[in-house]
């Protein structure tokens, strides 16, 4: 355990062994940019999609935690109290367990990935491994699967050092070197060494069960130290940045570019609030903020694999309409269903999978799309600069920009039954042809740039004009409406409008008159389909921070800042919306909006490196 890693303790006193912990969003995520795994702060792994993160929760304790729990639970009798950090700079994953007499286990987990015989090694495969640390404690191993979102228990066969896990789409298997009857029957046994669980493809180890677990944790806290090591970072607030960036580094589907908005579905955005949505999927908008977030640490990687991604997206649309959001493997079709035998979390469903918004007009996407990808024509450090070609596509994209501009569609925020002519939309259409003005300047082609730098200048103009609301004193949600909107803050952020300008700094105060509760932010005022929104939406918090911080109450920013990063959970990851009167998680989770807030405002509000050095 690491002194300087965020710790939880909690605690119960019950003989032999104790009920689950409730579901919450005191989770750990693990992964290695193939599929991920949450942890909750016993650790009990209550959250799997296999074999990727859009795929079928093996384990599903988070969203049906009755008696017969979806869940792989390591328990000690008589627990007391728990213990939970990561591996400083890692994504290796620590959790003590203490009984009421002091003896500890310690569970390690994590998702192997490497560098090894020239590639990056990721394979689908949970890594669990515990040790007694003190005393002789007994444990209880439970490992219950389901297949079809909970629907179909697997057929199970057992060898000398292995456990088959059976289903139609999926077979699982399970090296260990613990006692195999022990874990079918799940009969309580003293540990006296160090055990390894492998779950991941029916295949067999090629050496020792517990020389291929030991091997693979020092690889892979070696790959994460090594990782962590290049970030460009500011001076302040360095470990909370760390965490960030590790997860969204986690969030990346490696093996198409797609990065996903959250690992999980159907976490209400507030209590009862049926705001249950699937957020395992791959938004374009989503996706740009994570680039760009981790470009600011000199992290560009995931940018290059993402722009992969997104090459594949402009190609396919073929110069015409483009979804707010895909599947990771590029799926076109997502339709929304509902899993009626899982109640959900805490029993606020329904539990949704797929997402409707892939039908919606979004008209934000295009600007989204080229402001993704304009760092790969400026920087010189990538192995792949983006140059003619490239262009050329992107123009495709930019032509939809102009012919969508100032037209209703369902907005950022994807309302369902409503369509404006929403600021946000036409501020990324600006955006769209703002960069590739710019693009074009840099690869030398001074036509194309003025053709695409008449229509900015033409869409600014316009922008201002009927966004503007004389009655609010602010920039409002729709060109001639009257409605606040926290998308408004993104102006500053994509460069159209100067902080200083009085019309923006009024915005500003009309914002946190209307849409703030304390240091929290609402999205919008007016009601949705689901009514007035109760909890706040954290991203519009960074947004204010870094609006603040731009127009030179960098005081009052950090107050926020502050705020923000003691209400994440143990770990200090956060996930989609804060609540603001109890200061609860909710909305799916780890959310990558939220992940990249800290980033952004971290490096906005640090100190300078020089004031120490």
């Amino acid at each position: 355990m690491n002194a300087t890693e965020p710790v939880t303790t909690v605690t119960a006193a019950h003989d032999g062994f104790s009920a689950p912990a409730q579901p919450s969003l005191k989770l750990g995520v693990i992964g290695n940019c193939a599929f991920s795994a949450l942890v909750d702060e016993r650790g009990r792994i209550v959250w799997c999609c296999l074999p990727r993160f859009d795929g079928d929760p093996v384990f599903n304790a988070l969203l049906d935690p009755g008696e017969e729990a979806s869940a792989f639970s390591i328990e000690i009798e008589d627990f007391a109290s728990a213990k939970q950090s990561y591996d400083h700079n890692t994504a290796v994953l620590r959790t003590q367990l203490f009984d009421t007499q002091g003896q500890c286990v310690e569970i390690t987990d994590f998702a192997p990935r490497f560098f090894e015989h020239g590639r990056y090694y990721h394979p689908t495969l949970l890594v669990r491994r515990v040790r007694p640390v003190s005393g002789s404690p007994r444990i209880r191993v439970g490992i219950r699967l389901r297949f079809d979102w909970g629907r179909s228990e697997p057929g199970i066969t057992r060898g000398s050092n292995h456990i088959r896990y059976m289903g139609d789409a999926l077979t699982l298997r399970l090296n260990t070197d613990a006692p195999i009857s022990h874990l079918l029957a799940r009969q309580p046994f003293v540990l006296t060494r160090e055990q390894n669980f492998l779950l991941g493809p029916d295949e067999s180890l090629q050496f020792g069960v517990a020389d291929t677990a030991r091997h693979m944790e020092q690889e892979t806290l070696s790959y994460w130290r090594n990782w962590s090591q290049r970030l460009a970072l500011p001076l302040e607030w360095q470990e909370a940045v760390i965490r960030a960036a590790i997860t969204l580094k986690l969030s990346l589907f490696e093996d198409t570019g797609a990065i996903v908005a959250a690992m999980t579905t159907s976490i209400p955005e507030a209590p009862g609030s049926q705001r249950n949505w699937d957020y395992r999927y791959c938004w374009l908008r989503d996706a740009f903020f994570v680039v760009r977030a981790l470009n600011s640490l000199s992290e560009v990687g995931t940018m290059e694999d993402y722009l992969r991604w997104l090459a594949d997206v402009v190609v396919q649309a073929r110069g015409g309409h483009i979804q707010p959001l895909y599947g990771i493997g590029l799926e076109r079709e997502l339709p929304e269903s509902f899993m009626g035998n899982m109640p959900g979390y805490r029993g606020m469903g329904p539990v949704r999978v797929g997402n409707q918004a892939q039908e919606h007009f979004q008209h934000d996407v295009y600007g989204n799309v080229i402001l993704g990808a304009a760092q790969a024509f400026h920087d010189k450090r990538l192995l792949h600069r983006a140059g003619y070609a490239e262009f050329v596509r992107l123009e495709t994209v930019g032509e939809q920009a102009v012919a969508v501009f100032g037209q209703p569609d369902a907005g950022m925020w994807e309302l369902r039954t409503r369509a404006r002519v929403h600021t946000s939309s036409a501020l990324m259409s600006w955006a769209a042809c703002d960069r590739l003005g710019k693009i074009a300047l840099a690869i030398d082609l001074p036509a194309r740039a003025a053709h695409w730098q008449a229509h900015a200048t033409r869409m600014r103009e316009r922008i201002l004009k009927e966004s503007w609301s004389e009655e609010r004193q602010a920039f409002a949600e729709s060109f001639g409406g009257r409605d606040l909107d926290a998308s408004v803050l993104l102006m500053v952020e994509v460069g159209f409008i100067d902080p200083k300008d009085p019309r923006f700094i009024a915005t500003v105060d009309a914002l946190e008159r209307y849409l703030c509760d304390g240091p929290y932010m609402r999205r919008y005022e007016a009601p949705d389909d689901f009514g007035k929104p109760e909890t706040a939406f954290n991203i519009c918090t960074f947004w204010r921070i870094d609006a603040l911080a731009r127009i030179g109450r960098k005081e009052q920013a950090r107050e926020i800042f502050e705020a923000m990063l003691s209400v994440r959970n143990h770990l200090g990851l956060l996930s989609e919306d804060t609540h603001p009167v109890t200061g609860e998680m909710w909305g799916n989770f780890p959310q990558t909006y939220s992940m990249v807030g800290i980033i952004n405002a971290a490096v906005r509000l640090s100190a300078p490196w020089d004031s120490v050095i």
